[in-house]
């Protein structure tokens, strides 16, 4: 095994001296022992890649939930030290004797809509992140590289027909005007996120980066901007059927020209641990009105369920408007249906039996998989004083279990009235 030089290893020592002085609660901090370090501060990837290229984002940034990337698939295994104890954490238990299943996309049409019982879904949105074998990571690629992975993408999403078929932009051809438009519609990615600049994936920018497009702008493919490639399928309102079944259709076509580099033990492999497995992230943006006034009871509520709170910037952005975006947390350990299924068992009723509206509040009390859905989807709903005594009702679980505020009675009773 190759090892670093000694020049680079006094300086991965010294970071790390730091590193121990600080009060982050970072999980690469905190499974980045004295003893873990020691095994792997030597290591160098085929790729070059270090202990430093591994953890400098979360150097840079204490502030981090998650701390590190992979410069390179390489990476999961040469560090495995660090890596798998961050990944059986976040994911919420997978082990490093623990196998991703196999591919199983399911019968998208069982997931129905959203909105069934009402508009309060703004929009839904599939995505996955995908790389391919033979290219490194974002921080190792050269810009030669970049220019190849972009045309053997490009060549790939040209093959695409009828409803995902489209057209892709380089992003260096795109006007700055053009950007921000693309970027207030939701299409585009953003430039200048700290933790990717810290962890050395924005060099060469804009150059080797793109954006993908289909007529309806439903379907989206992102070059190179976090990972190789970000298929995205989304739409206005809830109709996660719809909107997963694109979804399966342009996975399932791109992964036929392309090889995504996929591991037996941890599915898909990509730059950030938390997209690993099936890598599927789906979210919806949704009105919050009442619960969303406290993020912190929003989110501790939605940790429950495995599921992540965001703002409709993405992550690390603020809500507007109390519209959050809400999506499964865990994509490692769960087949591609099981992922959706997360977040569709906190947002669907089964009202088969439950032929009235205020039937419907009661039954979720005593149903925990639907609990969340009247927390999240029905918290804004004008409601007469008998049904808005029921939601305080069903609000009051999360505020006296997860919140470590202590609500005075009149402002309970305000709820109410």
């Amino acid at each position: 095994m190759e090892c670093v030089d000694p020049e680079t290893l006094g300086f991965i020592e010294n970071e790390y001296a730091k590193l121990k002085k600080t009060k982050s609660r970072m999980l690469m901090k905190k499974y980045l022992t004295k003893e873990v370090f020691n095994k792997t501060k030597h290591r160098i990837t085929a790729g070059g890649a270090t202990l430093y290229d591994v953890i400098k984002s979360g150097l840079a940034n204490p502030d981090s939930s998650i701390g590190l990337y992979a410069p390179d698939a390489e990476s999961y295994t040469l560090f495995h030290e660090l890596f798998d104890p961050v990944i059986d954490e976040y994911h919420g238990g997978f082990g490093p004797t623990d196998y991703h299943p196999g591919i199983n996309f399911g019968t998208p049409e069982a997931l129905g809509d959203l909105n069934e019982w009402g508009n309060y879904v703004v929009s839904t949105r599939i995505r996955c992140a995908r790389s391919l074998e033979g290219y490194p990571f974002n921080p190792l690629l050269t810009l030669e590289q970049y220019a190849e992975l972009e045309q053997d993408i490009e060549n790939a999403l040209d093959t695409l027909d009828d409803d995902l078929a489209g057209y892709y932009r380089p992003l260096n051809r795109i006007s700055l005007e053009e950007q921000d438009e693309l970027l207030n519609q939701h299409f585009l990615f953003k430039h200048g996120d700290r933790f990717l600049e810290a962890a050395g994936a924005c060099r060469f920018w804009p150059d080797g980066r793109g954006i993908f497009l289909n007529s309806d702008c439903t379907l989206i493919v992102w070059i190179n901007e976090e990972d190789h490639m970000r298929i995205i399928s989304m739409q206005k309102g809830g109709n996660l059927a719809e909107v997963y079944d694109r979804f399966v259709r342009a996975v399932t076509a791109l992964g036929n020209r392309l090889p995504f580099s996929f591991s037996q033990r941890l599915g898909f492999l990509n730059f950030c641990p938390t997209n690993l497995g099936s890598a599927i992230r789906a979210s919806v943006h949704v009105r919050l009105p009442m619960l969303g006034q406290d993020r912190n009871i929003l989110e501790a509520t939605a940790d429950q369920f495995h599921l992540q709170v965001r703002g409709t910037s993405g992550e690390h952005s603020e809500a507007k408007d109390f519209i959050y975006d809400i999506s499964n947390r865990r994509r490692l350990g769960l087949t591609e249906i099981e992922a959706l299924q997360e977040i569709k068992s906190c947002s669907e009723i089964d009202n088969k039996n439950v032929p009235e509206a205020t039937d419907a509040f009661l039954f979720v009390v005593f149903n925990r998989l639907f609990y969340v859905l009247l927390l999240f989807f029905l918290c804004s709903v004008p409601l007469g004083s008998y049904d808005a005594l029921l939601l305080s009702f069903l609000q009051l679980p999360p505020i006296l279990m997860f919140s470590g505020v202590h609500l005075r009675t009149e402002e309970l009773l305000k709820d109410i009235e």
